[in-house]
This record gives C-alpha cells, structure tokens and sequence, in this order.
C-alpha cells in the first residue's frame, strides 16, 4: 500500500529502524573490539622493538649526557605549556574568555588520560567533555581541542618543507625524502580541504537530533570564525610554530645526549614527519610508528636501527613521565565529579 505523500508507509518506517539498529550493533560491537586490538598491535611492536634496544645506550651515560636529558625534559615541558597557550589562544577566537592558568589542570589531567588510561577515552574527548563543564554549550568545547589540533596539523608539514629546503642535502635520501615530502603535501591538503568545506558547506538540516552531525557543525563555524578573523589566526598559528618548534629542539637535545651527530635541520624535517605518523590511532602512543618513521628517516643518515628505536622510545618515555604531572589532578577531578555526581542523587 503506497504510502500518504511526505510520509514513509509504516513497514518502510520498521525496516529503517531495523536496519540502523543492526548497523548500531555492529559499530558497536566493532568498537568494543578495537582497544583490545590495539593492545595486541601495541605487544607485538614492542616484542620486535625490545631485541633492539640496548640498556647502555638508552641510559644516559655520563653527566653531560644526564644533563642534556634533563634539558630536554625541560624544554618538553615548556612545549606543553606552550600547547596549553595555543588551546586558550583559539579558545580566545572563538569568544570563549579562559586563562591559560585554568586550563593547566585540565590539559595536564588529559595528558594523564591519554597516556595512562588508553582503553577508555581520549585525552582530547576528555578534555573536551571537562571544559563543557564549565562554558555554556559543549559546542565551542569540542570545537576548541579540535581546531587547537587542527593549528598543530598545519604547521608540522611547513616545518618538515623548511627543513628539507634549508638543507638540500635531505632531498636526496630517497625514499626517507619522498616519504617526508608525501606525508606534508597530503596533510596540508587535507588541512586546506577542511577550511573549504568549512566555508562551502551549509549548515546540516536537523543536525541538532544527533550529537556528532551537532559536533560537526560547531567544528565548521567555529573553523569560519576563526579564519575570518586574520589576527586571531597569526596569534593561535604563531604559537603552534613555537609548540612545534620546541618539540623538536627536545628531541633534538635528546639525540644529543645520545652522542647523535644529527644536524637541527635533519630534526627540523624529520621530527613533524614522525609526528604526523604517529598519531595513526594503531597502537597506544604511537609505539612502533614512531620508531619504525625514525628508522626510515634517519638510516639514510648513517643512524642504525637501534639507535633510531632508542630515540622514538625516549622521545616517548620523556612524554609519558611529564604526563604523570596530571595524575593528581586527574584524581582531584574524579573525587569532585563523584561527590558533585552523589549531591545530584540526593538532590532528586
């Protein structure tokens, strides 16, 4: 029987809600089982990592070398504060008035997430789920983490051009230099892609009846409002290229405490590259990416591969003891959100 013009007849209306639940289960179903992948991917890369690092290598020897790990330590930690000023700068662009000093906890506590407690949620969704608390909407909050990502994208492959260009000698290491040049043309049109379509794309019909199409949408304007504002976008740009750069003078530092003769231009060009593989959602902090993208990179330097495997995993190591900055106040916030959560119960 054919159905009243404008409505769906009711056995088509069942077999839509039939197939969508099914489609539903299986997405469901399909991400229940992706953390446990990942731990599987995670343990094979670490069981053909671990024959190749050597103890007398990766500990740092000497107290130059000591020295020189704990510089990088440092700067690393200056990065994150730097990424802290990029996420409050485009907070900033969006409309939304927050210090970088109260933000501090919040990123801190998200590293902690990211890093500690990989089989949960993210340290971005978390963040953004955190800051929804405290600004009217979740919109802007979701927006925020996303475009502060968005602004790290952009820069990395212009960093690796400039190094290769700086240092033509880099040109020519064959596939480690196609590779590099690859991965920074298809990011920078992937990044330049999302700012068209932010601009030539309307707005979604009846996108506020599902939360991601109403992410999505906040994600887009936000990108306009922030593009359409050229200083707000020198401002957030201008500390990415200073978060950015900071990252690779800490592993650059690292590469010397390892009596490493690499030059900062072959870390200019290579250390974004690594960057941008690494987060490839495969394995649990980028293990194995990153060392196998080093490996790539920089044997044609003369680098072997258990040098290059100890340098992705103190790169690494370094990141997760500053992460553990954030586990007292990932604590404090899990003790306020159950105490704010129980006041609610008795409340009702």
């Amino acid at each position: 029987m054919a159905g009243v013009e404008g409505y769906e007849p009711i056995d088509n209306q069942k077999a839509t809600v039939v197939v969508l639940d099914r489609r539903a289960k299986v997405l469901a179903e399909l991400k229940s089982y992706w953390p446990k992948l990942r731990f599987l991917l995670s343990a094979i890369m670490l069981v053909l990592i671990i024959p190749h690092i050597r103890l007398s290598t990766i500990l740092p020897q000497g107290k130059a070398a000591i020295k020189l790990l704990l510089f990088a330590t440092l700067i690393a930690l200056v990065g994150i504060l730097l990424s802290i000023l990029r996420w409050q700068r485009v907070l900033a662009a969006l409309g939304v008035k927050r210090s970088p000093l109260s933000l501090v906890k919040m990123y801190f506590a998200a590293l902690f997430v990211s890093n500690f407690l990989p089989s949960t949620i993210g340290g971005d969704v978390a963040r953004a789920s955190w800051l929804s608390l405290q600004i009217p909407g979740d919109g802007d909050a979701v927006a925020s983490v996303v475009l502060e990502r968005f602004s790290g994208w952009l820069v990395l492959p212009l960093i690796t051009l400039a190094g290769l260009i700086i240092n033509p000698h880099l040109l020519r290491l064959g596939s480690a230099t196609r590779l590099a040049v690859v991965l920074a043309l298809v990011t920078l049109l992937a990044m330049f892609g999302c700012v068209l379509f932010a601009f030539w794309s309307g707005p979604k019909v009846g996108g506020s009846r599902f939360k991601v199409r109403m992410y999505i949408e906040s994600i887009r304007l936000g990108l306009i409002r922030v593009v359409r504002s050229p200083r707000r976008v020198l401002e957030v740009l201008a500390v990415s290229l200073m978060y950015q750069l900071v990252v690779v003078a800490s592993a650059f530092e690292i590469a010397n405490a390892m009596s490493l003769s690499l030059s900062w231009t072959v870390m200019l060009a290579f250390v974004p590259a690594v960057a941008i593989l690494q987060v490839v959602p495969v394995t649990f902090g980028g293990l194995g990416l990153r060392e196998g993208a080093f490996i790539l990179f920089l044997r044609p330097l003369g680098v072997s591969t258990s040098h290059a495997i100890e340098l992705g995993l103190l790169v690494y190591t370094i990141n997760l003891a500053l992460s553990l900055l954030g586990a007292p106040a990932f604590a404090m916030g899990q003790r306020s959100r159950q105490k704010e959560s129980s006041e609610a119960e008795v409340e009702c």
